[in-house]
């Protein structure tokens, strides 16, 4: 899978696809298919658990993953990570032996868990390879510091625009879909109260902006939504 790199800066939903596994030679992906287990996931699962050993990369196959960080007074969402990205290459720091945050589904997933020795000597002995994961990581850097710099400027609404519209635009690729998340993930996911989302979607509906219909949701005027996401 080719990289797509996200122009919407402020996007909560990282975009940085890696197609590091398409530098590998044939031998190489006979070596990683030999170190990988295929695992499903079904929505609410953790993925993985900051803090405990990592042995594995997971390359996320298919469905939606939460990226968190917790301590004893609450959490922090990093990002929400697609289909085609990998989790846990912080752990391939040296000295790192655990992972740094936590992975939660968002829906039901997919994810092939592949041996981290395995991951670390394909880094090796590939340059190409590396470079993938290089450059992976530093999309992901700039995605997470352009992501916290508007959530300290922007607007609750704003950010709760700003949401739809990431969805809309980078994981649906359509204005109409099935919404993936409860209210209490987004108010999480926007920095707001559960409540303060109810009373939002409903002003955004009741003025045309968007329509709800069960778990579907269609935005009507992409233009006035994307007016909200700069200024609201």
């Amino acid at each position: 899978m080719k990289r797509e790199t996200n122009h919407h800066n402020t996007c909560t939903l990282s975009m940085a696809v890696t197609s590091c596994f398409e530098k590998l030679t044939d031998d190489e992906l006979k070596m990683l298919e030999e170190n990988v287990v295929v695992v499903k996931y079904k929505r609410g699962e953790n993925l993985c658990k900051q803090g405990t050993l990592a042995s594995h990369i997971m390359y996320l196959c298919c469905g939606l993953a939460k990226i968190y960080m917790e301590n004893e007074s609450g959490s922090l969402i990093l990002k929400v990570l697609p289909e085609g990205n990998l989790i846990g290459l912080s752990a391939l720091l040296d000295g790192s032996h655990v992972f740094q945050y936590s992975a939660y589904a968002y829906q039901d997933s997919t994810v092939r868990l592949i041996d981290i020795r395995t991951f670390k000597n394909l880094i090796k002995q590939n340059p190409a390879f590396a470079n993938e994961v290089i450059n992976l990581l530093c999309e992901n850097q700039i995605q997470l510091q352009t992501r916290f710099f508007a959530f300290t400027k922007k607007q609750s609404f704003g950010r709760l625009a700003d949401t739809l519209i990431c969805l809309a635009c980078n994981i649906y690729k359509k204005d109409e879909f099935e919404f993936p998340l409860k209210r209490r993930e987004l108010a999480e996911l926007t920095g707001m109260t559960t409540e303060s989302v109810i009373r939002s979607m409903s002003k955004l509906k009741s003025d045309g902006i968007i329509d709800m219909d069960g778990k579907t949701l269609k935005i009507l005027d992409r233009e006035r939504l994307q007016q909200i996401s700069n200024f609201g």
